[in-house]
């Protein structure tokens, strides 16, 4: 806990020196400009607060920080306090190309596509102009830079973006309503408090240190804003750029008190083995007593290691095996606090084995002192029938596409494209889904095979969206002809989830067939003769009782 004490310390340390700075600069403002302050140092100070503002969001996922950082970009790219002088200093032209390309990852985070596309624009524009007027050499990194957002958004197409990634009050199940799972069954009921967020594959689709996986699984874990966030109200600056001087009110302009807090969230690129390690740590000894930490990992895998271990997870390259190597045991010290593993691997089935193997050897000793806790796991097929031998897509894991864009995925997996999709099938397809997963989860909530350690966490809105979606990737794979009911296409669950009786309108199958006949894609998958499809698959959202 002293680690985040100590980060947060810093950080109002930090802030209140730059609040101070920035209300003197105002206060003064003409003087300092008389006496040769610079435009672009005003812009440099504003910069430098959106970007506090965005590291603390990271740390705390606390989205009020992201979106007065983004205010403050806005305001620097509205004033041009970076215009001047910039073809005439390269140090102040490395200024607004690192402005520029911080702004992006801001408004990426926050899905402000429109922005997006017109900052990468300027970048675009600014690294040609920069390389002309210095040296071209001095500009390498940055056309790096250009290229790595360009493939970015290739990846990340307004197709993948038609519904919120995030959980939306609007089109989501409100918590409220969520059905509850009998005390027979479980009389504890575990909330996300804490999330560990980490890819790394060979020549992925990133920006910077966000992989395309880990944005996708990050925007999946936070509640979306209802719209009243974004209000001009509260995104306008004063007349010298400055939200005002007192923060407590800032916030209370800008927030949205009907959302609860997101889940905080630590996103580790390439983490070395000791640092990934620490985190695990530092967060399992200030969850809550009502918390639960899940740890999201896709990575390539091994089968055999040093270790005589089943498997190992890789966060770093081939080269640096030891270092960078997650094996089954490197979890058991956390099983002692409620663990939900979500690992998208090529290896996932020796790992599986690995955990088990471990926690059978192990967990009898701690389970007796009342300090152990059964782990849950979510873990990707071993092979993708998207891509042959591999299970990680050049857009992103097909697994990870599948629990965070369901019906994206689904559209992935049968061929279709952005321009073959009508928008209006889409939503269609989506509400019938929408209705079916919420369908499945109050069968699964009222089952009475439902393990405990599902039964715990599925009160929770971000888990219950995460198995009810892993639920329904595993049948499509199941009932997906090219690799029909061959296990090494199949995701695994543990402890296994039950197959609740189903309404005929309502069974695996049965929603599968309706959603692929919607798409002309029902030869894609193999039925069985006596499945249930309606004449009318409109579904009527207000019938579905939870």
């Amino acid at each position: 806990m002293w680690l985040c004490c100590r980060h947060d310390t810093y950080f109002y340390k930090v802030f209140k020196v730059y609040t101070q700075l920035w209300k003197f600069q105002q206060e003064n403002r003409q003087k300092l400009v008389e006496a040769g302050l610079r435009r672009w140092e005003i812009g440099e100070i504003a910069s430098r607060i959106g970007q506090l503002y965005f590291g603390q969001y990271m740390q705390t996922s606390d989205a009020n920080y992201l979106s007065e950082s983004y205010i403050f970009y806005e305001a620097i790219l509205t004033r041009e306090y970076f215009k001047e002088g910039m073809f005439q200093d390269v140090n102040i032209a490395n200024k607004q190309l690192r402005f520029l390309a911080r702004f992006i990852m801001v408004c990426l985070v926050l899905n402000r596509r429109e922005m997006v596309q017109q900052l990468v624009n300027q970048l675009k524009v600014l690294v040609d102009e920069c390389k002309r007027a210095f040296q071209e050499s001095d500009f390498k990194e940055w056309k790096l830079v250009v290229q790595e957002i360009v493939r970015f958004l290739k990846a990340d197409t307004a197709f993948m973006n038609l519904r919120p990634l995030r959980y939306s009050l609007v089109l989501d199940p409100h918590p409220d309503t969520l059905p509850h799972v009998p005390a027979a069954i479980t009389k504890r009921h575990l909330k996300l408090r804490d999330a560990v967020l980490s890819s790394f594959h060979q020549n992925e689709v990133k920006y910077s240190e966000l992989t395309m996986d880990t944005f996708r699984m990050l925007q999946c874990l936070e509640w979306e804003p209802s719209g009243l966030f974004y209000q001009s109200s509260g995104s306008k600056l004063g007349q010298n750029g400055a939200t005002g001087t007192s923060r407590i009110s800032y916030i209370q302009d800008i927030a949205d008190p009907t959302l609860p807090a997101n889940p905080r969230k630590a996103v580790l690129y390439r983490p070395a083995l000791t640092h990934f390690i620490a985190v695990l740590a530092t967060i399992c000894e200030e969850l809550p007593s009502d918390g639960i930490l899940l740890v999201y990992l896709s990575a390539s895998g091994y089968c055999s290691s040093p270790q005589n271990e089943s498997g190992c997870i890789h966060l770093g390259c081939h080269g640096e095996r030891g270092s960078n190597c997650i094996y089954p045991s490197d979890f058991l010290p956390f099983t002692r606090r409620p663990l939900l593993l979500v690992i998208d691997n090529d290896n996932s089935n020796a790992l599986l084995c690995g955990i088990l193997k471990v926690i059978h050897q192990n967990m009898q000793v701690i389970a007796d002192a009342e300090k152990g806790e059964t782990v849950a796991m979510l873990l990707s097929p071993s092979c993708s029938p998207a891509v042959s031998d591999c299970s990680h897509h050049p857009n992103g894991s097909l697994f990870t596409m599948f629990l965070t864009a369901p019906l994206q995925a689904f559209c992935l997996l049968i061929g279709l494209s952005d321009t073959d999709i009508d928008v209006d099938t889409f939503n269609k397809a989506e509400t019938i889904l929408t209705t079916s997963l919420n369908t499945w989860g109050l069968a699964l909530a009222i089952s009475d095979t439902l393990n405990p350690v599902w039964g715990q966490v599925l009160g929770d809105p971000f888990i219950r969206r995460l198995i009810l979606r892993f639920m329904f990737c595993h049948e499509v794979l199941t009932l997906y002809a090219p690799v029909y009911k061959e296990n090494k296409f199949l995701p695994t669950c543990v402890p296994a989830l039950p197959m609740p009786a189903m309404p005929p309108t309502y069974s695996y199958e049965s929603v599968i067939l309706n959603i692929a006949s919607m798409f002309g894609a029902t030869k894609h998958f193999i039925f069985s003769e006596d499945v249930y499809q309606p004449e009318n698959l409109e579904v009527d959202m207000n019938q579905l009782t939870l």
